[in-house]
């Protein structure tokens, strides 16, 4: 896990014409996206259309991302960030738990600009598996360049579900995922593209990145 330094954010969605500014406290963030060896180490399932251990697991749902934090907090002996209500259906987060969680989508885009304000932290065929250099599959964690904070594939390779729901009003709970996937052209793979899909979908392009609180 790295440590990711407080600070602020301001977000911006130009499909709504909007944007807000978000402080962020310290927080660890891993270095990889969660790989299909580490989901089945936990999880105890393989959903992933592409083989390798080694590679970002995809196919998973937002809901699965956060059974798998809660599993991994429960392995390792911590404490869970996330309850369920009836039926799965309602999930809250408990800030004052110390296992592991999916960071929020302002500690997501703060970590991938890692103190820049670039949308993209490097030339984009080294840092990133996209459209254009892919092969059309997903590949190994942690070959291409990391940004300055030491954050492997933030960008490419696959998207990556955060916390938030994307906007209540209009599309309910609608959870939001960032950073573009193997399929995408360069404009897809922006430090600051919001996506979003209801909490049960899964594709082949997205799958998660794990963080933790910073207790004192």
């Amino acid at each position: 896990m790295i440590e990711i330094p407080a600070g602020n954010i301001v977000l911006r969605d130009d499909r709504i014409h909007k944007q807000w500014s978000v402080e962020i406290r310290p927080f660890f963030l891993a270095e990889f996206p969660v790989t299909q060896e580490h989901y089945y180490s936990v999880a105890g399932k393989s959903p992933s259309s592409f083989a390798g251990n080694r590679n970002p697991v995809e196919n998973v749902s937002w809901n699965d991302a956060i059974v798998f934090c809660n599993m991994l907090s429960c392995k390792e002996g911590l404490s869970r960030c996330y309850c369920f209500g009836e039926e799965g259906e309602k999930v809250s987060y408990n800030p004052d738990a110390n296992g592991y969680r999916l960071p929020s989508e302002a500690e997501w885009e703060y970590a991938c600009r890692a103190g820049t304000s670039s949308v993209v932290y490097g030339e984009i065929d080294r840092i990133a598996w996209y459209r254009d250099n892919s092969g059309a599959t997903t590949h190994e964690v942690g070959t291409k360049q990391p940004n300055p904070w030491g954050l492997f594939d933030m960008l490419g390779n696959v998207w990556e579900w955060c916390w938030d729901v994307y906007d209540e009003t209009t599309y309910g709970q609608y959870r939001v995922f960032r950073g573009g996937g193997w399929n995408d052209p360069v404009r897809g793979c922006l430090a600051s593209n919001r996506r979003r899909s209801h909490p049960s979908f899964f594709i082949d392009d997205l799958g998660f990145r794990i963080g933790r609180n910073k207790h004192h």
